[in-house]
């Protein structure tokens, strides 16, 4: 647990980054939702209204927490390197490392909520709120397992950038079918009905939690299997 606590004020000793984590979901949400809709309309797809502001909160979510889990994970070579050396090993490092960066995740995602319940752009606040967090920490996966592979900053942020672009543009609302490669489908889906005041199918709950968890416990494996490889 200590670790854990030392890893999350590690990376909010920089005051900034917590004016990002909080500042950058409420900007998101506040000015980008009309743009979403306009996009969506090119594309084909249905999203607009309630639905494009409350996708708007999980896209900010996402945004800000894949770029969490990539520097988390990339620019911590080092100092994980030589805790695991110092006899704490890879998996008890990689845990507290992932624990730390869901909780700042958390941060973003509960930014966006917030925003959103202020807006009053959704009809069922409960089930967005579940969807953005589940936004947060897919990204965040993704973010830590490019950031497990790839060190260099340009590159990586990149990646996951392009990734990240992939996927607003393929899932559900924004062409006139969610691709198969979608990351974040079922997140979208739950977020999207609930913005709608549509209840979401227990397929979906279900799909959600899968995704999320496996997800999750991919970065972690990918995060302790690097960590091997540097000790």
């Amino acid at each position: 647990m200590s670790r854990t606590i030392a890893f999350t004020q590690e990376q909010l000793r920089a005051p900034f980054t917590l004016v990002l984590l909080v500042g950058v979901p409420v900007l998101f949400v506040v000015s980008s939702a009309g743009t979403l809709n306009q996009f969506a309309r090119a594309l084909g797809g249905s999203l607009a209204g309630n639905a494009a502001v409350g996708s708007s909160a999980g896209w900010a979510a996402a945004f800000l927490s894949g770029a969490l889990g990539f520097f988390e994970a990339a620019s911590s070579r080092g100092a994980d390197r030589r805790l695991a050396l110092a006899g704490l090993g890879p998996s008890r490092v990689a845990v507290s490392r992932i624990v730390s960066s869901v909780g700042l995740a958390s941060i973003a995602a509960t930014a966006a909520f917030v925003t959103l319940e202020i807006r009053g752009a959704v009809i069922h606040p409960w089930h967005a709120a579940v969807a953005i967090l589940a936004f947060a920490w897919l990204y965040l996966a993704v973010g830590v397992v490019v950031g497990s592979i790839v060190s260099d900053p340009l590159e990586g942020s990149l990646i996951v950038m392009f990734i990240f672009i992939l996927d607003v543009f393929s899932g559900p609302g924004m062409s006139s079918g969610a691709a198969p490669w979608s990351i974040s489908q079922k997140a979208a889906d739950v977020l999207i009905s609930a913005g709608l005041g549509r209840p979401s199918s227990a397929s979906d709950w279900v799909g959600l939690g899968l995704t999320t968890v496996g997800a999750l416990l991919a970065a972690f494996t990918v995060f302790v299997l690097s960590a091997r490889r540097r000790s």
